[in-house]
């Protein structure tokens, strides 16, 4: 039997922290009510989709320190 390697890093654990899973359900939750915005100030518009709310959400916990994947770049 011979040995293979493998490549690439090996994955260690959870991809996200259970704060970033609070931040996120904390998003959907206030989407659910109304009250999620997008962008700064009072120009933001209400946030209608459960997409953009989980994204919100993940962005809040990336500024707060949360174990979070890197965003992709296109």
């Amino acid at each position: 039997m011979a040995v293979t390697k493998r490549s690439g890093k090996k994955s260690s654990g959870h991809k996200y922290g259970k704060a970033a899973g609070k931040s996120v359900a904390s998003a959907i939750r206030r989407e659910k009510k109304g009250t999620l915005k997008s962008g700064r100030g009072g120009k933001g518009g209400t946030v209608t989709s459960r997409k953009q709310a989980i994204a919100i959400g993940l962005s809040e916990a990336r500024k707060k320190g949360a174990k979070v994947p890197r965003k992709k770049t296109a």
